[in-house]
C-alpha cells in the first residue's frame, strides 16, 4: 500500500471550475443537426491546477493550492468545493480584475458532446503577480515539492515562475512543471518537465514519433533550458523519461480502455511528484505515474485516482509470484466500486470457485465484461470450496486462483468470500450488474433480489458446452502417470 499521507505538495497554476452535465441522447434536434441531450445529474469540481490538488488528495497526500480566481459566484463555489476536502488547503488569490475560469462539459453516455469555456486568459498584472508570489513563499515551508501546473491562462507569468522556483530552491524542494509555453527556458531551475508529445514537438521543433526522436527532442530543449530531466507523455505509446546524465527510460501505456483523457496530465504530475518526494528515483516515479494514468483515462470527467486503485494496479502489473497480493480486502473493494460508480461506470459482479481455469471460464468472464465497464470477480476461499466440492478440492489454493483470475484482461478486481454464498459481499458492494451462468434461473441467483431492488440488473451468460472443472479433475484422476 502506497503511503503519501505525510507529504504536502504546493500546486501553483491556473485554477478553474469544471462543471459536468450528464445525460442521454435519444434523438436529433429538428432545429439543427445536433443531438438533444436529456439532462440527468450534474457535477462540479476543481479543475486545472485544482485537479492536480484533487489527485494529490485522492492519493493520500496533502495539497496547498495557489492560483487566481475572481470575486464572483464561481469563486465562491470553487472555494466551497475545496473546503470540503480536508487534504487541500485553499491559498487562492482573489482578484477583482478577472472572472473565475469555468469549463462546462456535456456528456451523453460515455461521450463528451460539447464543452463551453468561460474564461479570460490575460496575463496576471503586477498586483496579481506579487500576491501569487507572496502566497507561494508563505505556503512553501513544510511542503515536500512544488508543482507548476501551466494551462496558459495567465497565472504562470515568467516572473511568477522564476520567483516560485527560487523559493523552492532555497528550501531544497524538487520542482516539477507541466508546461504550456513553447519556451521551456521559462521553467529553468525545475527538476523535471512533463510535456505531452505535441508540446515537446512544438518546443523543440522536431519530430517525436519514435522513442529515439522523443529523446533527441528532449535533449535539445533540456540543453537550451538547463533542465536535468524531462518526462514525455505519449498517449497510447506510454511515457519516456530522458535524464541529462544520459539515461532514457520508457514504459508502455497501461490503459485497457480510454473513456476520457480530461485531466490525465494532472494525474501524471501529481503521482510523479508524490512518488519522487517520497524518495523514489524518477524512473520508478514514472512507473507509478504511468499506472495512475492508465486508471484515470478509464473514467469519465476530470477524474482522480485513489491510493487503493493505484496500489492495486501496481500489484497487478508487478509480475511478482502468485500470492495474496492479487486479492483486495472487502474495504478496499468497496472503495474501488464506489469510486467507479461515482464516475459513471457500471460495475459487474461474478463469483465462483474458478479452481482450474478453462475456456468456459474465460468465455464467461469475457461476456460478463461486455455487460459492464468494470468487473469484480469474487472467489470462494479454500474452506468454502471444500464444503461445496468435497475435501479433495480446491486443486489450486486461493492465492494461485486469484493470481490467475486477476491476470485476465476481462477482470478489474478480485476479492474472496468465506461463506458458502457471496450474499453479504453483494450486499456490501451492491454492483450494477450481477452475472451468472445461464444454467441458473434468475430466481436462483444469490443476491438477484437485492441488486434488482436497487435498480441493477441480473445477466445470465450462456456457457460453453462440455467445459467444467469437475470433468477436468476426473479426467486427470484417470490419466496414466508417466515414469
Amino acid at each position: 500500500m502506497l503511503d503519501f499521507s505525510r507529504l504536502r505538495i504546493l500546486v501553483l497554476g491556473d485554477v478553474m471550475l469544471d462543471r459536468f452535465l450528464y445525460g442521454a441522447v435519444d434523438r436529433i434536434s429538428p432545429e439543427a443537426p445536433v443531438p438533444v441531450v436529456r439532462l440527468g445529474r450534474t457535477l462540479a469540481m476543481a479543475g486545472g491546477a485544482g485537479n492536480v490538488a484533487r489527485n494529490i488528495s485522492a492519493l493520500g497526500g496533502e495539497a496547498v493550492l495557489v492560483g487566481l480566481v475572481g470575486q464572483d459566484a464561481a469563486a465562491a463555489e470553487l472555494r466551497a468545493l475545496l473546503a470540503a476536502d480536508p487534504r487541500i488547503a485553499d491559498a487562492l488569490v482573489g482578484s477583482p480584475a478577472r472572472p473565475t475560469i469555468c469549463k462546462m462539459r456535456v456528456i451523453a453516455g460515455n461521450q463528451q458532446v460539447v464543452r463551453l469555456d468561460d474564461e479570460v486568459a490575460a496575463a496576471a498584472d503586477a498586483a496579481e503577480r506579487a500576491a501569487l508570489v507572496a502566497a507561494v513563499e508563505a505556503a512553501l515551508p513544510g511542503c515536500a515539492a512544488l508543482i507548476l501546473s501551466d494551462y496558459a491562462k495567465g497565472v504562470l507569468a515568467p516572473e511568477v515562475i522564476a520567483a516560485a522556483i527560487a523559493a523552492a530552491g532555497r528550501l531544497g524542494l524538487p520542482v516539477l512543471a507541466d508546461p504550456k509555453s513553447d519556451d521551456f527556458a521559462q521553467y529553468r531551475g525545475a527538476g523535471c518537465l512533463t510535456p505531452n508529445a505535441k508540446e515537446l514537438a512544438r518546443a523543440a521543433r522536431m519530430p517525436v514519433g519514435t522513442e529515439a526522436e522523443v529523446a533527441a527532442a528532449a535533449r535539445q530543449v533540456m540543453a537550451a533550458a538547463g533542465l536535468p530531466a524531462l518526462l514525455c507523455t505519449r498517449a497510447e505509446k506510454g511515457m519516456t523519461l530522458v535524464l541529462a546524465e544520459g539515461g532514457v527510460h520508457s514504459v508502455p501505456a497501461e490503459a485497457r480502455e480510454v473513456f476520457d483523457v480530461s485531466g490525465a496530465g494532472d494525474t501524471v504530475i501529481a503521482a510523479l511528484a508524490l512518488a519522487h518526494a517520497a524518495g523514489q528515483p524518477l524512473p520508478e516515479a514514472m512507473r507509478i505515474a504511468n499506472a495512475a494514468a492508465g486508471i484515470v483515462v478509464g473514467k469519465l470527467g476530470t477524474a482522480t485516482v485513489t491510493a487503493d486503485e493505484l496500489s492495486h494496479a501496481l500489484r497487478a502489473g508487478s509480475g511478482s509470484a502468485p500470492g495474496e497480493e492479487a486479492l483486495l480486502d472487502h474495504a478496499a473493494a468497496l472503495r474501488l466500486v464506489r469510486d467507479w460508480q461515482a464516475h459513471g461506470l457500471r460495475v459487474g459482479f461474478a463469483n465462483g470457485c474458478f479452481d482450474i481455469l478453462h475456456a468456459g471460464h474465460v468465455a464467461l468472464l469475457r461476456a460478463a465484461r461486455r455487460r459492464c465497464d468494470r468487473l469484480v470477480v469474487a472467489l470462494n476461499t479454500d474452506a468454502s470450496v471444500a464444503r461445496l466440492k468435497g475435501p479433495a478440492r480446491p486443486v489450486n489454493g486461493l492465492a494461485d486462483r486469484a493470481a490467475v483470475i486477476s491476470a485476465l484482461a476481462a477482470v478489474d478486481a478480485v476479492v474472496a468470500f468465506a461463506e458458502d454464498t457471496p450474499l453479504e459481499l453483494i450486499r456490501l458492494l451492491m454492483p450494477d450488474v450481477l452475472i451468472k451462468g445461464a444454467d441458473y434461473s434468475i430466481d436462483r441467483v444469490v443476491g438477484a433480489d437485492l441488486v434488482q431492488a436497487a435498480g441493477g440488473e441480473v445477466a445470465l451468460i450462456e456457457l460453453v458446452p462440455g467445459r467444467s472443472t469437475t470433468a477436468l479433475v476426473e479426467r486427470l484422476a484417470g490419466a496414466p502417470t508417466l515414469s
